[in-house]
């Protein structure tokens, strides 16, 4: 039978044979013609004709099957509404043929009108593929070829008569062009598109214009390839056939169908190599005159005849750089679009040019180039070497751009060499050089650093050698795990070029420079070390080591210490300050000296592995250093020494103290005035003056190291001076804190404690006899001491936390924080838009430009479905734009109050003046009334105005004069009969709601009565006036109305604006219902609060769209969830639960709200929309906007294109209004703006969005359902750019090479990707860490002055995105001595309402990433850039290394690091929070650990960066304070606090098992002080996390007001809120710690879901055994021992004050996520855990079996991390602190009486072997016994009751008692958790050993038992149904105040769940 892979096999040999064979079978054709253009092609074609008769009906199922995955359905056209694939979709990328997939997209569109043709277009592709790779050995393209055959034989075979005549070919394909032709009507469509296009009338039919170009498009791309293919099948015939075939009208006719293709060539945003009449930007003046700007000009020398541009386009200077260096073509035309973006913006900020023929101003050529150049220009002025340029005032404007293309087309083509900017700057400076030498000798030829055997090419000969060196690097990290010393990273590479060593590597590049030398392999054994030749790395070494907290920020520990030292010295003097205490204090002195000794003997240290790479000067300086200050701490210290000496003796004249004194003040007075000429603007310009005298240059280079980066790191004076008060304000506190609370207090006892005696010890004393109770007072100060560490954090926090709250409440936020308060200051937001928004002052022109951007930001909400169709047509506001004088104001504020003004009105009233007043009193009120008093009179006059009704137009005039005269006159109470005005209303209600529907002669009737009726009521109820005083007017109607003649005539209302304000005025004549809580949905309110709060903030006026900065949005993207997909949306968790039953349970109203905008009803399930394909779409949007998906991504960054559009629209339309202050209705008519031309290239020139898809190539060969949500997207915004890196694998000689492409795509007119730009790579961009190289290979293809940084897990909202204009003018004010150079923006955590954990989170970050940064940028100037959506000036960090960096490791968490970098680049960060962008965070507790796991190793790894280092030396000491305590100080402080409480709690169980604390409180009661207490308070503060709830709650207080604050922060409390932030606080401390001392941070994917399941116990075990759990027990067991062996004088009382707070900590550690699991309570589910961990626990591990499988597994990826002998011995040494509870409990056994020698100790270590070898034999493996099972059984017996024995003998005839055994449980624990640790470290010498197994069991052992221990609890809750039930109102408590049932969605759909 024959197989699929037979067939395969057959179809390859006879593709690899295609060779000579074919050429014979073409000869041997029936008219010998040949019909391609290749002999192969044909033979390939007469071949498979011939052998497809051959094939089985096992075929016939393979092209069926081969056929449905080559065509599939359009997008929408199935369930899970996938866009089209098709033929096209599946060419492999190997081919790298755009023809071939335009062919097949052709055979496609027109195979139901002919399938021949079809067939011939099929076989040409086929053959241009035979061509392309005849051997198939390309990845994908021998499947590609084999299904392509499958379709050609299956088009073959519909043939009725089977046969085929390939010479008909052109034939069929001519007559077939002219059929589709003609079908089409092509020239018709031209015409009706550009009659469309002109007239501009395309509003009625928003899609019209749309489709009609669309539709052109496609059959233009059809007529183009057939014409093609008609060309290349004619050069296979004579020319006298051909021209027989195809006539010259004919040729024509093609010529002119592919002249109008030209807008079908692809193009990123500016068509420059295809010009097209289509898009409007290139009608721009700006965008011409940049173009005309780059054209050749006179002093480049002329080009070779064979170089040609496009005919679209003339030659440019950016052809000559690509014909010099041999740049790649798609790089050149990138980079050419990208400088004429720079240049026309430039010009557009300047001014819009205005003549014919537009020339860009020599100032905007000035300004890109000085800022695109402007680090290459700094680089040079820092080594000291002259530009290309020697006179930069003699350089054309010609030769800047010249100059300016040459550095964006090398920066273009780097690939990983971007990172290293100055390395850039080399290449640049001697391409510059070559180029200005080609200038010279004006001849054009091949640069000769480019030039290879194949010609001319940048890529391979410069940036090629770079990138292996750095690739050879980068695989020799051992994936991350090498030590940092052990390899160059990018920074490495890129500090070599900031010397002038780097000119060593000459130019062409000498190769054999040790710079290129490549590192031997890393050898896999750990026992050998790597040998062989390396390169050392640069300048700076990143050693793993706590050292370097001290090395980069030694200041801060010296000052801490110094301070420490000289309160501790005056507390000890009483507070006396005396000359003798001043003698003291002055020891601080040597303390100091001593301090920086150790300083610069750590820079000796730390230097160690960059020796030889490092520059001499600073190897001198280092060296230099250290023999300074080993001289001065020598002489210091003599010094005062001698002086205290000179104290003693009498009549000393104290000489010796006083040259001490002056050298101290000398000194300080030095370096104090350093400080002031290095940090203080207004110095340092003294500072640069001074530097012409050496020894001050001298004394600065000592003072501080010079690097490339860090230079001028000082701030304006003024800002100097807030953040240093704002320090010595903290500093204050924190020392009067200090010595009163934690110093003064413990000296008495101090002195009390070292004077005693005490020589009786509870255990055998070996270090505490004759040394003053040494360990009594280091117990009792160490956790003193480290509180004093750690409290000046709590005192920023707190400070900081009160200081931002009164910057916010300055910047006016949270001054509309509800609903009610939009409502009353509604009236105000039209001013305040225009006024920040806008330029203008008129209030009725305010409302009319205010209407429409209100009403499209309701119409986003209703899109969005936050909002129903009825709150929509409420909160949109009237045009005001008509007839009315006054400001029409939105239904939603005047709703309801036409009765409460009319009830008023009924009432008896005294005067017309009261009647007023009460309804003035509110005043939408008095804004309703008057405008239906208005708007009445312009609908009845409206109506009235035709021929035949004078008298009933008479009828109105007369009525409101009469109104009007009795208001004049205030008599209405008198002349009108108010108690009849609900008659009035109910009369023109009635005539109202006849109008406002279409007009039929029944209506029309209706309508006549209705008005007569409400001239009667008018006439006889409601008039009391004298009507003498008109009595011809008021006769004349009397006689009309008897007559029948009055109203007869009526113009019904068919104006636009007339029927709205019927409309209005019906609604507001009956809508009776107040609507105050509208909109009802929190978010929408939340929005609408936010944005018009911001509009009464300070921000900056915008410039015009045309003149604005341009920005691109950059989103990396790597295979997170793009759209949620109808299985994932349906898939069912464990518990039943589907994700679409939870979305449509949490955000019920927002379901409806989508049911009604589809059209359906409220009560349709999922199931009944799959009969509609279109809703199923939108169903899958819907619920992935409620997540975190690209979709939400992607659409809410699409709305900053939508606004500007909008503005753009309205900007053009309004122009002359503004100045007239009218407003045309034509002018605030916004239908249709998206398909404005002008509007749509405006808004493509400022704003580009491109997502960097690093696997989107790899997700669409392996058809993943990802790619095709991309592409999707795609489609559905065409101003979406992909950026994706493409993988190529070609065979040659016998191996696979493999390429890479860096490719941006769009989509295409028929939903097929199409390629922009392909830019070859040197080779795998993925050299460091993922995420910062996904951003490196793509940011090339970002435009603009900005760029904004989005995650993929973030959304913005429209009315945000109107203000993106006035955000990107804070890059031109005034923000210190810098400009901006990152915009930091204001968040909002989208996921708070999901649970309280999600919640929670959300508050936290929400106080961070508002109050937090809001501190840090002003005043402190220490914000950084955090991953947040920041807006960077993009030219400034693109040319200093990107927006982020990419080492592997050591910069894990890479967003900062461009913070980092921008502010040692002498950036300036800021902080905006006028705008907001959504941002979603992890809403699961195993999500936040991991992210904070994440982070916070991300923090451990910066600890060792050059980059803390360089800025923690190069700060002034105030601004140092502010970055070390808002980086890594912030976990080294929470990593304190849980050492302080180990201190604390070691402490006390010494002087428990030792005796010393039951001694000495025998001997004086001094325990009970205060300075205890404060130590205990201080800490139960620090571990219930309340100093991070006081940033939240001022947060709360400032955006909610103080009373939804307080009960929103005491609701938290009530959640357990501080269980959540202590638990933190153990993630926090564990992976910071575990990182520095190991390594091993890496990104952690959270995954970003919905977590609503429950997590099972072992999950739970895994993720937290030795972050958590490990130590709560450790924290138990101290608790434990103290409790049972320490001095119980207070009882019960004592105890518990004093351990309360320890207790709460190990009980959150070890509880807190079985609190925080949903359903973690529930009986059942408690019983699954307890069989699923058990399985997990006792299965053996194995090759290939992960943790999540396997205990065994699990446990030896836990001790991957100890990798290092410096590792391994830190561990150890940590691991000796278990052994002080056996050497202290065996002591206090009863069983020893009061011996205290050694021999007990010893006699319990006998004890504990005998324990061991127990073990040993009762877990002895069953595998080895298998032989011998009896006698295992009955030694495992005999040793059971032997061991019995003995222990009750020893109970029986010895002083051992059952407490003793309890006792030594107690004591062997943790001494047998020691060597188990130590054991693990020293794993390979376990495993030489053959002990490894004996361990593992040991290890197995204590996880059972301490997951027993944590599992029992949670059992006996689960007992009680109470608890599961208090648990889920615990978790879901948001869910249950908005009314939910939540107990719905955690049962779901299980029938067997019975809650």
């Amino acid at each position: 039978m024959i197989t699929t892979e037979k067939i395969l096999k057959r179809l390859n040999r006879r593709l690899l044979g295609s060779g000579r064979r074919l050429r014979v079978k073409l000869r041997q054709g029936r008219d010998g013609r040949r019909l391609s253009s290749s002999p192969d092609v044909v033979g390939a074609k007469c071949s498979v004709g011939c052998d497809l008769e051959e094939m089985s009906r096992v075929e016939d199922s393979w092209e069926r099957l081969v056929r449905a995955a080559l065509r599939r359905e359009r997008t929408g056209g199935g369930f899970y509404g996938r866009p089209e694939a098709g033929l096209a979709a599946i060419v492999p990328s190997s081919l790298a043929n755009k023809d071939i997939d335009d062919i097949l997209r052709a055979a496609d569109e027109i195979q139901d009108d002919d399938p021949s043709v079809s067939r011939i277009l099929c076989e040409h592709a086929y053959s241009l593929a035979q061509n392309l790779d005849p051997n198939s050995e390309g990845r994908g393209v021998l499947q590609f070829k084999t299904g392509l055959m499958s379709v050609i034989k299956q088009k073959l075979a519909k043939r009725e008569d089977g046969s085929i005549d390939r010479s008909q070919d052109i034939t069929r394909l001519l007559e077939f062009y002219k059929l589709y032709r003609e079908k089409h009507n092509v020239d018709k469509l031209r015409e009706d598109e550009m009659k469309l296009r002109e007239s501009g009338v395309f509003s009625g039919n928003l899609r019209e214009l749309e489709r009609k170009t669309v539709k052109r498009k496609r059959v233009l791309a059809t007529l183009k390839v057939l014409g093609d293919v008609l060309l290349q099948l004619t050069k296979d015939i004579s020319p006298e056939e051909a021209d027989r075939l195809i006539p010259e009208e004919l040729k024509r006719m093609m010529e002119s169908d592919a002249a109008m293709t030209e807008d079908l060539v692809p193009y990123n945003i500016i068509p420059l190599d295809a010009p097209t009449i289509t898009n409007a930007i290139v009608s721009f003046a700006e965008v011409r005159a940049a173009v005309s700007a780059i054209k050749y000009f006179r002093g480049l020398p002329k080009l070779p005849g064979n170089f040609s541009a496009p005919p679209t386009r003339g030659l440019d200077m950016f052809d000559f750089l690509h014909y010099t260096f041999g740049f790649q073509k798609d790089n050149v035309s990138n980079q050419r679009e990208h400088v004429v973006s720079l240049l026309a913006n430039e010009q557009s900020r300047l001014r819009i040019p205005e003549e014919l023929e537009p020339i860009l101003d020599e100032a905007a050529v000035q300004r890109v180039f000085l800022k695109s150049l402007d680090n290459y220009i700094k680089w040079c002025d820092y080594l000291c070497i002259l530009p290309v340029w020697s006179n930069l005032e003699a350089v054309s404007k010609e030769k800047k751009l010249l100059f300016i293309s040459l550095y964006f087309l090398i920066w273009g083509e780097a690939a990983n060499i971007r990172f290293l900017p100055e390395c850039l700057c080399y290449i640049f400076h001697h391409m510059g050089r070559e180029l200005e030498e080609i200038l010279r000798q004006q001849v054009a030829q091949p640069a000769n650093s480019c030039v290879s055997e194949s010609g001319a090419s940048f890529l391979d000969q410069v940036i090629l050698p770079l990138y292996e060196v750095v690739a050879a690097e980068a695989s020799n990290n051992n994936n991350g795990r090498a030590a940092h010393s052990a390899w160059r990273n990018y920074d490495d590479f890129n500090e070599y070029f900031w010397s002038l060593r780097c000119f060593e590597l000459s130019w062409p590049w000498r190769k054999s420079s040790s710079f290129f030398l490549k590192p031997s392999p890393r050898s896999k054994n750990i026992l050998k070390s790597n040998g062989g030749k390396r390169r050392g790395k640069t300048s700076f070494v990143e050693h793993r080591t706590y050292l370097h907290l001290y090395h980069s920020f030694h200041r801060l520990w010296i000052f801490l210490f110094m301070m420490f030292q000289g309160l501790t010295i005056i507390a000890f003097n009483s507070g006396h300050f005396n000359s003798k205490t001043i003698r003291e204090v002055l020891s601080v002195g040597p303390t100091y000296f001593v301090m920086m000794f150790a300083e610069s003997a750590l820079d000796i240290v730390m230097m160690y592995g960059a020796y030889s790479t490092s520059r001499r000067l600073a190897v001198a300086r280092i060296f230099l250093r250290f023999v300074c200050y080993s001289l001065a701490s020598v002489v210091i210290c003599f010094l005062y020494v001698k002086a205290l000496e000179e104290k003693t003796k009498p009549n000393a004249e104290s000489i010796i103290y006083k040259i001490y004194v002056v050298v101290l003040a000398i000194y300080a007075g030095v370096q104090f005035f350093l400080s002031f000429l290095m940090h203080i603007p207004a110095c340092h310009s003294l500072s640069n003056q001074c530097d012409r005298w050496s020894i001050i240059r001298f004394i600065k280079w000592m003072h501080q190291e010079h690097y490339y980066v860090g230079r001028g790191m000082y701030e304006r004076a003024s800002d100097f001076i807030k953040y240093m008060v704002f320090w010595l304000i903290v500093l204050g506190c924190k020392f009067s804190f200090a010595y009163f609370l934690l110093i003064r207090p413990l000296v008495g006892p101090t002195r009390l404690i070292a004077d005693m005696d005490i020589r009786e010890y509870s255990w055998h004393d070996v270090v505490s006899k004759n040394n003053h109770n040494a360990l009594t007072i280091a117990s009792l100060w160490a956790p003193v001491v480290a509180i004093y560490l750690l409290d000046i954090h709590i005192f920023y926090t707190v400070i900081s936390a009160l200081l931002g709250f009164l910057l916010g409440a300055r910047d006016r936020l949270g001054e509309i924080r509800s609903l009610d308060a939009v409502h009353r200051l509604f009236e105000r937001f039209p001013k305040a838009f225009m006024d920040t928004l806008h330029d203008t002052e008129k209030s009725k022109f305010d409302a009319a430009r205010f209407a429409p951007f209100w009403n499209e930001i309701i119409k986003n909400l209703r899109e969005e479905d936050y909002v129903t169709n009825l709150e929509m047509e409420l909160l949109q506001m009237p045009k005001n734009s008509g007839s009315l004088s006054l400001v029409q104001w939105p239904l939603f504020l005047l709703a309801s109050k036409i009765f409460l003004a009319k009830d008023i009105a009924v009432e008896r009233v005294d005067s017309q003046e009261e009647l007023w007043d009460r309804i003035k009193r509110d005043e939408y009120m008095k804004y309703a009334v008057e405008e239906c008093f208005y708007a009445i009179k312009f609908i009845l006059t409206a109506i009235l105005d035709d021929e035949g009704n004078n008298e009933g137009k008479k009828w109105v005039e007369r009525i409101y004069e009469d109104i009007q005269g009795s208001i004049v006159n205030k008599s209405i109470q008198v002349d009108f009969q108010l108690n009849k005005l609900p008659l009035v209303i109910q009369k023109v209600t009635a005539l109202l709601g006849v109008l406002k529907n279409d007009q039929t002669p029944e209506l029309e009737t209706g309508a006549v009565k209705a008005f007569q009726d409400l001239y009667d009521v008018m006439r006889h109820d409601v008039l009391s006036i004298n009507m003498r005083e008109n009595y011809e007017t008021w006769n004349m109607l009397s006689k009309a109305r008897t007559e029948g003649r009055l109203f007869q005539k009526l113009k019904w209302p068919r104006d636009a604006e007339l029927r709205a304000q019927v409309s209005r005025l019906y609604s507001l004549l009956t809508i009776k219902d107040s609507a105050a809580n509208i909109p009802k949905n929190l978010e929408a309110r939340r929005r609408l609060q936010f944005f018009t709060n911001s509009l009464f903030m300070e921000m900056p006026v915008p410039k015009p769209v045309r003149e604005m900065l341009s920005f691109s949005v950059f989103t990396p993207y790597y295979s997170e969830i793009v759209l949620y997909s109808m299985s994932e949306l349906l898939k069912k968790n464990e518990d039943g639960i589907s994700t679409l039953f939870y979305l449509q349970k949490i955000y019920p109203d927002e379901w409806k709200n989508f049911l009604y905008r589809i059209g359906r009803d409220e009560n349709t399930t999922e199931l009944e929309l799959s009969d509609n394909p279109s809703d199923i779409l939108e169903l899958r949007f819907w619920a992935s906007y409620r997540g975190q998906t690209l979709a939400r991504t992607v659409r809410g960054m699409m709305y900053y294109r939508k606004a500007l559009m909008l503005q753009a629209f309205l900007e053009q339309m309004t122009t002359g209004d503004t100045e007239a202050g009218i407003m045309r209705d034509e002018a605030t008519n916004v239908q249709g703006f998206e398909l404005s031309p002008e509007a749509r290239a405006q808004a493509d020139m400022k704003f580009t969005y491109v997502i960097a898809c690093q696997m989107y190539g790899k997700q669409k060969e392996e058809h993943k359902p990802e790619a095709a949500d991309i592409a999707l997207l795609m489609q559905r915004n065409e101003a979406l750019r992909v950026a994706f890196i493409d993988v190529v694998e070609t065979l040659k000689d016998g191996k696979v090479h493999t390429e890479y492409f860096s490719k941006l795509v769009k989509a295409d007119i028929n939903g097929k990707d199409k390629e922009i730009y392909s830019i070859k790579l040197p080779g795998n961009p993925k050299l460091g860490e993922g995420k910062p190289e996904n951003q490196n290979h793509a940011v090339i293809f970002t435009r603009g002055n900005a760029v904004q940084a989005i995650d993929m897990n973030q959304d913005n909202y429209f009315e945000e995105a109107l203000k993106m204009r006035n955000l990107l003018e804070e890059f031109y004010r005034d923000h210190g001595i810098r400009p901006p150079t990152i915009l930091g923006v204001r968040e909002h955590i989208f996921t708070g309402s999901v649970s309280s954990l999600a919640s929670f989170m959300s508050n936290q970050e929400s106080s961070f990433v508002t109050l937090g940064q809001r501190v840090l940028a002003t005043p402190l100037k220490v914000r950084m850039h955090y991953g947040h959506p920041d807006v960077f000036d993009r030219v400034f960090h693109i040319t200093r290394g990107g927006i982020s960096k990419a080492s592997r490791v050591i910069n894990i968490s890479e967003d900062i690091y461009s913070g980092f970098n921008s502010t040692l680049r002498q950036g300036n960060v800021t902080h905006h929070e006028y705008i907001q962008v959504g941002k979603g965070r992890d809403v699961g507790l195993n999500q936040i650990a991991l992210f904070e796991g994440k982070v916070a190793g991300g923090n451990g790894e910066q600890v060792l960066s050059r980059d803390v280092y360089r800025l923690g030396q190069l700060f002034d000491f105030f601004r140092m304070l502010s970055f070390y305590f808002t980086t890594v100080g912030y976990y080294f402080c929470t990593m304190l606090t849980v050492l302080t409480l180990y201190a604390f709690l070691y402490g006390r169980v010494y002087l428990a098992l030792s005796g010393v604390g039951e001694t000495i409180q025998e001997r004086a009661q001094i325990l009970d002080n205060t300075a205890l207490s404060a130590a205990l308070n201080a800490q139960f503060l620090f571990q219930i996390g309340i100093f991070t709830a006081v940033p939240m709650v001022l947060g709360f207080i400032l955006e909610q007001g103080f009373l939804r604050a307080i009960v929103s922060f005491v609701t938290m409390q009530f959640q357990l809120c501080t269980v959540f932030f202590t638990f933190s606080l153990g993630t926090r401390t564990h992976y910071f710690g575990r990182t520095i001392l190991h390594g091993g941070a890496s990104y952690q994917a959270t995954g970003r879901g919905f977590v609503v399941r429950h997590i099972k116990f072992t999950e739970n075990y895994r993720l937290y055994s030795r972050s958590h759990f490990v130590k709560g027990m450790e924290i138990v067991l101290l608790m434990v021992v103290y409790l049972a062996y320490g001095y119980k004088e207070g009882g019960a009382l004592s105890y518990i004050l004093l351990t309360v707070s320890s207790w709460f900590l190990a009980i959150s550690w070890l509880f807190a996520p079985y609190l925080f699991n949903p359903s973690g309570f529930e009986w059942q589910k408690t019983v699954e855990d307890f069989r699923d961990w058990t399985n997990w626990l006792l299965y053996r591990g194995g090759i290939g079996v992960k943790g999540e499988e396997s205990w065994e597994a699990w446990w030896d990826e836990e001790l991957s991390h100890i990798r290092t002998f410096r590792g391994r011995l830190m561990e150890t040494i940590l691991s000796l602190r278990f052994v002080i509870f056996q050497y202290g409990i065996v002591y206090k056994l009863d069983v020893q009486g009061n011996n205290t020698s050694l021999t007990v100790y010893g006699f319990s270590w006998i004890v504990f072997a005998v324990l061991i070898i127990l073990f040993k034999v009762f877990t002895f493996s069953q595998k080895i016994s298998v032989n011998f099972q009896l006698l295992l059984r009955f030694i495992q017996g005999l040793s059971f009751l032997l061991a019995l024995a003995g222990l009750t003998v020893a109970v029986a005839l010895t002083d051992l008692s059952v407490t003793d055994i309890f006792a030594c449980v107690l004591a062997f624990l943790p001494t047998g958790w020691g060597i188990l640790c130590i054991a693990c470290a020293w794993k390979p010498l376990m495993k030489k050993l053959g002990l490894w197994k004996s361990i593992r069991s040991i290890a197995r052992l204590y996880d059972a038992g301490m997951g027993i221990l944590i599992f029992i609890p949670v059992a006996l809750f689960s007992w009680f149904p109470f608890a599961s039930t208090f648990q889920t109102r615990l978790m879901f408590n948001q869910a249950f105040s908005r009314g939910l049932e939540i107990s719905l969605i955690l049962a779901g759909n299980n029938p067997n769940t019975g809650m």
